[in-house]
């Protein structure tokens, strides 16, 4: 897995506190994704390979925020998160009204 910082936690992105600061979410949230990319066959095999140019502020903002120093690791994480989204907002708004008003819930 990847190198993540030790002197500092990995962080949320952008998400601040009552400080102003980042929520801290730890080496778990990394090791979740990283873990579920693994089981779905996305880490399988790394023959790939990506280039392009970037702001270095956007990398160091990016490695400052998760605490994953190596630039490899941090495209990898980058990139499975995204792989990995459910899109459960798009698919909540496209259920609005979908649901019968006349429904009991129980509440």
């Amino acid at each position: 897995m990847a190198k993540t910082s030790a002197s500092k936690p990995a962080a949320r992105g952008g998400k601040p506190d009552a400080k102003g600061g980042l929520v801290a979410v730890g080496k778990a949230r990394f090791e979740a994704v990283m873990q579920a990319a693994q089981r779905s066959g996305l880490l399988s095999e790394k023959s790939g390979r990506i280039g392009g140019r970037v702001s270095p502020a956007l990398i160091e903002q990016a490695k400052q925020q998760t605490g994953i120093e190596a630039d490899t690791d941090l495209i990898e994480f980058a990139l499975a998160t995204v792989a990995l989204e459910d899109n459960f907002a798009a698919t909540f708004r496209k259920s609005r009204g979908k649901v019968d008003p006349e429904l009991k819930l129980g509440f």
